[in-house]
C-alpha cells in the first residue's frame, strides 16, 4: 500500500496518524481569531491545519425557496438558508494567505478544499501542499481531475457515498493513474453519533481500494477517532474551535484546545 507524502509528513502504517485541524468558519468573521485559531491548533500538536474556499456565489444562488433551505430537522443547522449560512461560514480568500503563513511559521501544514475550479486555481497561487475534497464534492469527476492535475496529494472524504460512488471516485484516480490519494471514512450529519459512525467500514475500504484511509470524525470528543486509528486510520480531521461557548457555525461539534490535545496524544498512543 502506497504510503503519502505530504510536506515534511508521511501518511502509512510505519507512521502515527496525521491530524487535522478544520478551521471551517469557526473564526467568526474575524482574522484575529482565525489567527488564534492557528496558533491553537500548533500549541495542541495539531499536525495540519485545514481551511474552506469557497464564496457564497461560487456554491450556490441567493433564492428564498424550499430547494434552498437546509430541510433535515436533525441538522445543526435546519431551516438555514444555503446562500447566508456560506455567507456566514466561508473564509475571506485574502486570509487564506496570512492563515497559511502562520501555520507555516508553527510547523504545520496548511492546506484547504476547493469547491470549483477557480478556487483551486488560487490555491494553486498559494502552493498548497496538499488538497482535501468534501463529501458533497465527491463525485464532482471534474473537479477531481483538475486537483489530479496539480499534482498535489489528495485527501477525499466519502460521505453519503455508495459502492459504486467509491469505485466510480477510486477508478477516476487510477484511471488518471493517480496513486497519491487518502480515503476519509465519514458520515455526513452535524453532529454525527458514534452509533452512526460505522468505523468498522475503515479496514474494509482499506483492503477494498488498497490505499491508504483515515476517518474525517463530526461526533462530539475523541472516542470515535481514538477507536478508528485502532481500526487503521491513518488520517484523522476534526474540527476545531477555541471554544464551543463562543458560538461559530460549525462550534457545537468541533474540539477545544484540550480536547484536541488529547486527541493527539492518545492517537499516538493507540497507534
Amino acid at each position: 500500500m502506497k504510503e503519502i507524502k505530504i510536506g515534511h509528513c508521511v501518511i502509512g502504517e510505519k507512521y502515527k496518524p496525521l491530524i487535522i485541524a478544520e478551521m471551517s468558519g469557526n473564526h467568526n468573521h474575524s482574522l484575529e481569531r482565525a489567527l488564534a485559531i492557528v496558533d491553537a491548533a500548533a500549541e495542541a500538536g495539531a499536525h495540519a491545519l485545514k481551511l474552506q474556499t469557497y464564496t457564497a456565489d461560487t456554491m450556490t444562488i441567493n433564492v428564498d425557496l424550499p430547494a434552498f433551505k437546509i430541510s433535515d430537522p436533525n441538522s445543526l443547522w435546519y431551516g438555514r438558508n444555503l446562500y447566508e449560512l456560506y455567507q456566514e461560514a466561508y473564509t475571506p480568500w485574502d486570509w487564506h494567505k496570512p492563515i497559511m503563513d502562520r501555520a507555516k511559521e508553527k510547523g504545520m501544514l496548511c492546506f484547504s478544499t476547493p469547491f470549483d475550479h477557480t478556487a483551486v486555481d488560487f490555491l494553486e497561487e498559494l502552493n498548497v501542499p496538499a488538497y482535501k475534497i468534501a463529501s458533497f464534492e465527491n463525485t464532482d469527476i471534474n473537479l477531481i481531475k483538475k486537483v489530479i492535475s496539480t499534482g498535489k496529494p489528495i485527501i477525499i472524504s466519502t460521505g453519503m457515498a455508495t459502492l459504486s460512488d467509491l469505485e466510480l471516485i477510486v477508478d477516476t484516480f487510477r484511471v488518471c493513474d493517480y496513486e497519491n490519494f487518502i480515503l476519509l471514512k465519514c458520515t455526513s450529519a452535524y453532529p454525527a453519533t458514534p452509533l452512526d459512525a460505522n468505523i468498522n467500514t475503515i479496514p474494509h475500504m482499506a483492503e477494498m481500494f488498497n490505499c491508504q484511509v483515515g476517518l474525517s470524525d463530526h461526533t462530539m470528543g475523541v472516542g470515535v477517532s481514538l477507536a478508528a486509528v485502532a481500526l487503521g486510520a491513518r488520517v484523522i480531521e476534526k474540527h476545531f474551535c477555541l471554544a464551543r461557548a463562543e458560538g461559530g457555525v460549525d462550534s457545537a461539534f468541533s474540539l477545544e484546545p484540550h480536547e484536541l490535545k488529547s486527541l493527539v496524544l492518545d492517537s499516538e498512543r493507540v497507534w
